[in-house]
């Protein structure tokens, strides 16, 4: 069927199909995690530390165009790719980071969402025997029957619609906060203080961001969507689309802490305290749409790293991504149980999901340089080899990836002391 004889709903539609990779991406980078660390960095620093914000989204944006370039000349995902050209040992050592990155985000994300459904619940309502492990475990197990049935497109796409009025809740605050704080632009960029967290808060904005699971998952999806040389000018739009709102959105709940939370000089140390920077603008339903939001935007994020690590395993072995396989179904249990850690054990979920994302510039060096070697090898590329601009914008990248991991061995050392 042409497109001139397709419906209006249906070109609508073909449109969000060709931009599943743009939209993933959104929905996995702005989530918890995200919303956890930009409301810290606002309510810290007010906007000093957008610049780490911006910087990330520019050069995630060379990465992911990079990815996809890789991927759909040479047929092959990325971890197959560094399989091929650098070997076993040091591919292994790559998903295995990944691997640590994900697991600890998991603990971190239902650590945060545990601590504010709890809060919500001894606000709201009468319910005096549910905890933190009983609510997590329930969580676990709707994902994990989500999972086994493999009926969670819907489920997504409902997680996804809540995120986006949470996210959509903090433009709106980000324009009432500049509009009525009474404040010049001036006073949203305060000096920064010495210590307090500042190395681990900008490694776990940019880790966030340019997560290194994410850009993994990047070529694993060009690749099932099929692709093409003819689509590269898709897929820069596609880049482009994703790292746009994501700095858009990440930028409004920054502004949006500075306003509720900076301002007022309110500490953010517990989940709960997150709960803040959608007030007062949001009124009493401030505490229930954020609650949503975040539980949202937590089970939306847990679920694709419950895939994502078998993904991984199966595109350096090179078998079909079968999630029935009973070795993939126990991967699934093990990282989906270690949302309990938390919970059962204690801790601060805020700062274990800050320190999970400023775990991720520890190997995308690494993984900037694989990508800048493969993109100009000739019986790779072919006639698609970087371009200047191209290997300029990677080695730009590059240094900034070296830098953040200065800044996150710093903010480790930091924080441990």
């Amino acid at each position: 069927m042409s497109t001139s004889n397709l419906s209006y709903l249906d070109r609508i539609k073909n449109s969000l199909k060709n931009y599943g990779p743009a939209f993933f991406i959104i929905g996995y980078v702005v989530g918890t995690g995200s919303v956890t660390s930009m409301v810290v960095s606002g309510a810290k620093f007010g906007l000093s530390l957008s610049w780490a914000l911006l910087l990330s989204c520019f050069f995630t944006y060379f990465l992911l165009v990079s990815i996809s370039q890789l991927t759909i000349v040479s047929g092959d995902t990325l971890m197959s790719n560094f399989k091929k050209t650098f070997g076993k040992p040091v591919t292994i050592f790559i998903i295995t980071a990944l691997a640590v990155s994900l697991v600890s985000s998991v603990i971190g994300v239902m650590g945060v969402v545990a601590e504010v459904a709890m809060e919500w619940i001894s606000v709201k309502t009468s319910i005096s025997f549910l905890n933190g492990p009983i609510i997590s475990t329930f969580f676990i197990l709707v994902l994990l029957s989500l999972f086994w049935t493999g009926k969670h497109e819907n489920f997504i796409k409902a997680m996804s619609i809540m995120v986006g009025f949470m996210a959509l809740a903090f433009i709106i605050t980000s324009v009432m906060v500049l509009k009525e704080s009474g404040k010049s632009i001036v006073d949203f960029f305060p000096s920064l203080p010495e210590g307090d967290n500042i190395g681990l808060i900008i490694a776990g904005m940019v880790g966030t961001t340019m997560g290194g699971v994410c850009l993994a998952s990047r070529s694993i999806l060009v690749q099932e969507q099929g692709w093409k040389t003819t689509d590269l000018k898709k897929d820069h739009k596609d880049a482009m689309s994703s790292m746009v709102m994501t700095f858009l959105i990440s930028l409004a709940i920054m502004i949006s802490a500075t306003g509720t939370l900076y301002f007022t000089g309110a500490p953010v140390e517990n989940a709960t305290d997150l709960m803040h920077a959608l007030g007062p603008w949001a009124g009493e339903f401030a505490l229930t749409l954020f609650t949503l939001g975040i539980i949202a935007a937590g089970l939306s994020s847990i679920f694709p790293n419950l895939l994502l690590f078998p993904w991984l395993i199966s595109d350096y072995t090179g078998s079909d991504r079968n999630m029935k396989r009973p070795l993939y179904k126990l991967i699934v249990v093990l990282v989906a149980s270690s949302g309990l850690i938390v919970p059962l054990l204690g801790g601060k979920p805020i700062w274990i999901l800050i320190a999970s994302q400023a775990l991720s510039p520890f190997v995308m060096p690494l993984i900037t340089l694989f990508l800048i070697i493969l993109l100009n090898k000739s019986d790779i590329m072919k006639t698609h080899k970087a371009s200047f601009g191209m290997n300029a914008a990677l080695g730009a990248t590059l240094i900034f990836n070296c830098y953040m991991l200065y800044i996150a061995i710093n903010g480790f050392i930091d924080f441990i002391n």
